[in-house]
């Protein structure tokens, strides 16, 4: 089975998407998360499709070469969540496994509890699901963290002030926030707004990243070319997302799932996932050690070992 990838782009619930595919066979959705791209599926587009699958990875709204609204109000999760279905039907997939990492994790959880019929299968790494909460996650986050400047979920919220950071030294930056289990202090560094609220990476020391010169390149001129609004308005969107669920009663999922943790993910931490059970009654949970949060990248084999498992199961 070839793995060679191809390219295309398609019309999905009013915007123009990205999409890489490798191989033929069942369908297979990888939705990436912050700050990634399709290209960070690159290893399970190869191993699954060499497995007799067909290996979908978009550029989610608003990253590399789909487009980004520059409005939050089109970040909800119910937009998201249209945005697979109109995927699913524009390929003329009837049902697909779904797969999510980071906020693409977020995002297969609730495809799989507005369109259980659409979805043979969940796979959610490192972020854990579960309901809304009493009160809003930024409410929740100021009440824990004290200002905006104590967790970086609040830092992103106004406009322009992460952009500027990031955008100030890409190449620098994304090397900063690539790194693995041996350097997983720096994400809750990163979490944290640098601990002093200077900025998520301003006290994260330079130093070596997993990906080689020639993956980092990738990244970097996708972000140089579309900036980092349209992924932080995912974070920009949670209030508005949070006021559309908070009065929803039943929030079990009915689908089967597996959920894959990593034991150095400092924010995404495995004890999270365990409570997941009583929301999701077929639920698979995978653990993978020494690994932090940049699971499907850093930990690639073990992964795909997991998926095809799963997936064949």
């Amino acid at each position: 089975m070839s793995s060679e990838v191809r390219h295309k782009s398609v019309e999905v619930n009013g915007i123009r998407m990205h999409v890489a595919e490798a191989g033929e066979g069942f369908p297979v959705v990888f939705c990436h998360g912050f700050p990634e791209l399709w290209y960070s599926w690159r290893h399970q587009l190869q191993a699954l499709s060499e497995a007799g699958f067909r290996a979908i990875a978009p550029d989610m709204r608003g990253y590399g070469e789909t487009q980004a609204p520059p409005d939050p109000e089109q970040y909800r999760m119910s937009v998201l969540v249209e945005d697979i279905r109109g995927l699913l039907d524009e390929l003329d997939i009837e049902k697909a496994a779904i797969v999510g990492h980071d906020w693409g994790g977020a995002l297969i959880w609730r495809f799989g509890l507005a369109h259980p019929e659409r979805a043979s299968k969940l796979v959610g790494l490192n972020t854990p699901y579960a309901p809304a909460g009493p009160v809003s996650p930024i409410e929740a986050m100021r009440q824990q963290f004290g200002h905006d400047r104590g967790f970086y979920w609040l830092y992103f919220q106004e406009p322009g002030v992460a952009e500027a950071e990031l955008q100030a030294d890409i190449w620098g930056n994304l090397s900063k926030i690539f790194h693995d289990a041996s350097r997983a202090q720096d994400l809750w560094t990163f979490a944290t707004v640098g601990g002093d609220g200077s900025g998520v990476l301003a006290n994260v020391p330079r130093g070596t990243t997993f990906l080689d010169a020639e993956e980092l390149g990738v990244y970097v001129r996708a972000f140089e070319r579309t900036g980092f609004r349209g992924g932080l308005n995912w974070y920009r969107a949670m209030n508005l997302t949070w006021q559309e669920e908070k009065d929803r009663e039943d929030w079990t999922i009915r689908v089967p799932a597996m959920m894959v943790t990593a034991e150095k993910d400092m924010i995404l931490r495995p004890d999270m996932a365990e409570p997941m059970r009583q929301w999701i009654p077929d639920l698979r949970i995978e653990h993978i050690k020494d690994c932090a949060h940049w699971t499907q990248q850093e930990k690639p084999d073990e992964v795909n070992r997991l998926l095809l498992d799963f997936l064949r199961g």
